[in-house]
């Protein structure tokens, strides 16, 4: 074996699956003797720090491209036993960003005529998750398939928060995916839109199942479940609208006992089943709810504790069920997700005309709320 080195490597407009290398430091063991049989023998090949692009591209098994004017020196077989690199990022092209692992320890080995990629360390970046950190990854690439046998991610550099997932994605002619994800104890607020994280916490449990023709969104389907345990929910529109209906201005501020949901979707339209949202001894939410292209349709069941509603004039007609401690109604959702529509607060509205008395009351109350707010005291 004789040893060779370089300084770098650059290669670019990769037509195939990978599009871009670029490679520092190169270090290679090989065996001389196989140039006179137009073979590269690579016992190890050690790259300091690099970049691989790989890309999605249409295969064309006809297409026979014509060989350079140097090809009687190059080798008619390539045989590699060992890659491995320190630093690598391995990058790819998702929903119009780059994405892909970085500053991960990279270990290539054959497969056959094919490559499996062992990676440990470094960051997950890709467009619809948040930053995460790898434990490791098993990925084998084939001419046409991606298949990641076991991915190992974590929220942040305690290792706070588990994600798994295995699952395949083509790369040649079928750019189908199939891909399933298990989480545990991951924090919720690196996953929510900027305008909810000051507003919701907790760590998520839970599954999901993704397939799809291509990587896109648009053509993507699949279901999944959450639980979110040790669930603070801060002044959101919902809860600010449960505290007017109950009076109360605890409930702005909850701390859920139970909050889990199942879904379905087949893009555009999206099925959340099995909501279940409680406070214990407060208020209780269950239903289902259904979104297709952002329009909002579904009924909820909302029970609120009987002393939340003494200050609603006849409430029986509007809370007829009375099921494990709390008055029960049912709440038909509409409009869009931007603009929710709601059938409750006409409802209620309708109470109050019919007792004056009771709507005169809860005006000097909410009166005397604001006095307390815009002049302090008691």
């Amino acid at each position: 074996m004789l040893t060779a080195q370089a300084e770098s490597l650059e290669a670019s407009n990769g037509e195939r699956a990978l599009k871009f290398v670029d490679a520092h430091a190169i270090t290679a063991r090989f065996d001389p003797w196989g140039v006179f049989i137009r073979q590269w023998r690579f016992s190890e090949i050690h790259i300091e720090s690099g970049e691989v692009e790989i890309q999605i591209y249409e295969a064309n098994p006809e297409e026979v491209a014509p060989k350079p004017w140097f090809a009687f020196f190059l080798p008619n077989r390539v045989y590699i036993k060992r890659i491995e690199s320190e630093h690598a990022n391995v990058t790819w092209q998702f929903r119009g960003e780059r994405a892909g692992l970085f500053r991960t320890q990279l270990l290539i080995t054959p497969h056959g005529r094919d490559f499996d990629y062992a990676a440990a360390g470094g960051k997950l970046k890709m467009a619809l998750l948040p930053e995460l950190y790898l434990h490791r990854a098993n990925v084998l690439i084939t001419k046409a398939l991606v298949t990641v046998s076991d991915i190992d991610l974590a929220s942040d550099e305690r290792n706070k928060g588990s994600v798994r997932g295995r699952g395949t994605a083509g790369i040649g002619k079928d750019r189908s995916i199939d891909f399933s994800a298990n989480f545990e104890s991951v924090p919720i607020r690196g996953w929510l839109p900027d305008k909810w994280k000051e507003h919701l916490s907790g760590s998520a449990y839970g599954g999901l199942h993704w397939t799809g023709v291509n990587p896109k969104l648009e053509n993507s389907s699949g279901e999944g479940s959450l639980r979110v345990q040790d669930t603070r929910a801060d002044n959101l529109p919902f809860l600010e609208k449960l505290a007017e209906l109950a009076h109360e201005k605890s409930f702005e501020h909850l701390e859920l006992t139970d909050c889990s949901l199942n879904f379905t979707w087949d893009y555009p339209s999206i099925e959340i089943k099995d909501i279940a949202l409680e406070e214990k001894g407060k208020f209780r939410l269950e239903g289902a709810i259904s979104i297709e292209r952002r329009a909002l349709r579904g009924a909820i069941q909302l029970g609120i504790a009987r002393k939340h509603l003494d200050w609603l004039p006849n409430r029986e007609e509007v809370f007829s069920r009375q099921r494990g401690g709390y008055l029960w109604t049912s709440v038909h959702l509409s409009g869009t997700i931007d603009q929710p529509k709601q059938d409750l607060s006409p409802r209620l509205i309708e109470l109050f005309k019919e007792s004056p008395g009771a709507y005169l009351q809860l005006l000097f109350r909410q009166f005397e709320g604001w006095l307390k707010e815009t002049f302090g005291g008691d």
